[in-house]
C-alpha cells in the first residue's frame, strides 16, 4: 500500500475522478438546459377539460398541460371534494388556457378531483398573435373583406396578411424610419449652423426646402400605411372560446394558427424546427414573454466582436512590451502584479468604471467637441454599445496578456539570436518570427476573453444594455454601425424574462430556451476561434521545433 501511495497512483485516479465527476456534471447541465428550452418548441397536445370549480358551478377549461404536480390532500381540507379517506395527496394540473381577453391570467391550476371528462377535440386549435398571447378555442367564422366565407380559404386569407404584415414592416422600420432618420439628421445640421454663427438665409431656405419635400414623401407613405391596415382590418376570425363564448380576432393580430390535435410526427417536427427558427429570427413581444430574440443575439454577437477587435491588439502589445522591452526591475514587478489582480477584480466594478470613465467623462467630452448640436440630448455621453466593448475590453484584458506573455516564454531564444544573427532587425524578429510562433498562444487568450464576455452581465447593466432597443446598432442610415446606440444581450435577456417578467410561468420556458441558445453561441465563437489556433499551431509547428 506504501508503495502504491509513493507511486502518485492515488493523486492520478484521484485527478481523473474529479475531472470525470466535472465533466458530468457540465454535461448533465447542458442536457437540463436543452431539453427544458427545446421542449418548448414541441407543439402541445390540446385538450378540453369539463369540471366543477370550487363553488360548485360546471364549467369549461381549454388549454395545454403545463405542469403535474401532487401536493397533500390536508391542504385542501376546506373543500369539498369527496376525496377517499385513505388517500394522502391529490394532482393537480397547471393548464396554459390563454385567451387574456377573457380571463386574467395565462395559467391556472385545476384539481384532478374536480374533472369530470377530459378530450382531445381534433377541431381545437391554438392562434398565436401579435398581442394577448395565445388563444384557444374553435374556429366558427371565417370574414373577407367583411363577408363570411368558407374556412378552405383561411391558408390564402392568412398568406395575404402576411404579405401586408410585410409591407407594413417595411413601410414603418425602413422607409419611414429612414424619413425620420433625414428629418434628424437635418435639424442637427441646420442648428449646427446656428450655434456656429453661419447659418444665412439661403441656407436657411435650403434646410426648408429639404425639410418640406422629406415631409411629403412621409405624408405619402403614411397615406400607403393607413391603406394596408385597413386592408387587413377588412379580415378576421370569429372562434368560439372556452365556455361557448365568441371572440372576432383581426386577422392583423394572427401569426399563426395550428390544429395541434391533428399533426403527424412529421407535421409536429416540421413545426418544432418551424418555432426555433422563428425563435432565432423574430422579435421579442409581450414584455419578452413571447416571441424571438433576434436583437438580443445581434447585440451580443456584435458587442463580442467589437470587444475582440479592441483586445486582442491591446493585450497583445502589452505583452510584448512587458516580455521583449521591459527590463527586470521593480516597476516591471509592479506591472505584472497589476495584471494579475486586475483579473481577480469583480465584473460589476468594472461596469461602474465603464460608467464613469468612458460614459459620463469620455463620452460627454465628445458630445462638447463634436456633438454640441444634440446637447443637452446625449450621444455618446450615455451607455452604449462602444462603451460595452471597451468596459469588457478592459475586464479580458488581463487574460490575453498573461496568455500571451506564457505564449512568448515558451519560443526559445535561438530563435531570436538566430534572426538577428542573419541581419533582422528587432522589429523584423518580432513580426516575422515571434509573433507567427506565439500566435496559437494568443488565440487561446482570446478565446477565454471572448468566452468570460459573452457571459457578463451585471457591467453591461450600467454600460449599454437594455430591456428593448427600439433599433439595432447596424441599419441602412449612414454611418450604417452607430456605436452610440444601446442594445440587447442574451445574458440580460434570461435575467429580465426570468426575474422581472409579469408572468412568471410563460416566461420559465423561455429561460431555459434562451440559455441554450446563449450557451450554443459561445460554443460557436469558441470553436471558431480553436479552429483558427490549430491551423496556426500546426502551420508554425515545424518553425517551434
Amino acid at each position: 500500500m506504501n508503495k502504491w501511495f509513493k507511486s502518485g497512483s492515488p493523486w492520478i485516479w484521484l485527478s481523473a475522478g474529479g475531472v470525470s465527476i466535472s465533466l458530468i456534471s457540465v454535461l448533465g447541465l447542458l442536457w437540463l438546459i436543452a431539453s427544458r428550452g427545446l421542449s418548448y418548441f414541441w407543439p402541445a397536445e390540446l385538450y378540453q377539460f369539463d369540471m366543477v370549480d370550487e363553488k360548485g358551478i360546471a364549467t369549461e377549461v381549454i388549454g395545454e398541460i403545463y405542469d403535474r404536480e401532487r401536493i397533500p390532500a390536508s391542504q385542501l381540507a376546506h373543500l369539498e371534494l369527496n376525496l377517499d379517506p385513505e388517500q394522502t395527496s391529490i394532482e393537480r394540473l397547471l393548464i396554459k388556457t390563454g385567451n387574456r381577453e377573457l380571463v386574467s391570467l395565462d395559467f391556472r391550476w385545476i384539481l384532478a378531483p374536480q374533472i369530470i371528462t377530459t378530450s382531445t377535440p381534433e377541431k381545437l386549435v391554438v392562434i398565436e398573435r401579435r398581442t394577448n398571447g395565445n388563444f384557444y378555442g374553435f374556429i366558427k367564422q371565417l370574414i373577407l373583406d367583411g363577408k363570411p366565407v368558407a374556412f378552405s380559404r383561411f391558408d390564402e386569407l392568412l398568406e395575404r396578411v402576411d404579405n401586408f404584415q410585410e409591407q407594413l414592416d417595411k413601410l414603418q422600420k425602413v422607409d419611414i424610419g429612414a424619413i425620420n432618420y433625414q428629418l434628424e439628421r437635418l435639424r442637427l445640421k441646420q442648428r449646427k449652423h446656428d450655434l456656429d454663427g453661419t447659418l444665412t438665409s439661403a441656407l436657411e431656405e435650403e434646410f426648408r426646402q429639404q425639410s418640406n419635400s422629406l415631409n411629403k414623401e412621409y405624408v405619402q407613405l403614411e397615406e400607403k400605411l393607413m391603406q394596408l391596415r385597413n386592408n387587413i382590418a377588412r379580415d378576421a376570425l370569429v372562434v368560439t372560446a372556452m365556455n361557448g363564448e365568441e371572440i372576432t380576432i383581426n386577422f392583423e393580430h394572427i401569426l399563426k394558427l395550428s390544429f395541434n390535435n391533428q399533426l403527424s410526427i412529421i407535421d409536429k417536427i416540421n413545426v418544432f424546427f418551424g418555432q426555433i427558427i422563428d425563435f432565432v429570427l423574430d422579435d421579442p413581444r409581450e414584455a419578452n414573454t413571447e416571441g424571438g430574440v433576434f436583437p438580443a443575439i445581434f447585440g451580443t454577437v456584435l458587442m463580442v466582436l467589437l470587444m475582440t477587435v479592441i483586445v486582442s491588439p491591446l493585450g497583445v502589445i502589452a505583452a510584448i512590451y512587458l516580455h521583449e522591452y521591459a527590463g527586470k526591475n521593480a516597476l516591471t514587478k509592479l506591472l505584472r502584479i497589476a495584471v494579475i489582480n486586475l483579473a481577480g477584480v469583480p465584473s460589476i466594478v468594472y461596469g461602474v468604471f465603464g460608467l464613469g470613465f468612458f460614459v459620463y467623462m469620455v463620452g460627454g467630452s465628445l458630445d462638447q467637441l463634436f456633438y454640441a448640436e444634440n446637447l443637452p440630448g446625449p450621444t455618446f455621453g450615455t451607455p452604449g454599445v462602444l462603451w460595452s466593448a471597451i468596459t469588457l475590453a478592459i475586464l479580458t484584458l488581463p487574460v490575453v496578456i498573461v496568455s500571451t506573455e506564457e505564449g512568448l516564454s515558451r519560443i526559445p531564444a535561438s530563435m531570436r539570436h538566430g534572426s538577428l544573427a542573419l541581419g533582422a532587425t528587432k522589429i523584423e524578429t518580432l513580426w516575422r518570427i515571434i509573433l507567427p510562433v506565439a500566435s496559437p498562444a494568443i488565440m487561446t487568450g482570446i478565446i477565454l476573453a471572448i468566452a468570460r464576455a459573452a457571459g457578463e452581465v451585471a457591467p453591461l447593466m450600467l454600460v449599454g444594455v437594455v430591456k428593448m432597443a427600439p433599433n439595432l446598432p447596424l441599419d441602412g442610415n449612414f454611418p450604417f454601425l452607430h456605436l452610440d446606440r444601446k442594445f440587447m444581450h442574451l445574458g440580460f435577456h434570461i435575467y429580465d424574462v426570468g426575474f422581472q417578467s409579469p408572468n412568471v410561468e410563460a416566461a420559465r420556458p423561455l429561460v431555459y430556451a434562451t440559455a441554450t441558445l446563449l450557451v450554443t453561441i459561445i460554443v460557436v465563437l469558441n470553436m471558431t476561434a480553436v479552429k483558427i489556433r490549430n491551423n496556426l499551431r500546426e502551420k508554425y509547428h515545424a518553425l517551434e521545433q
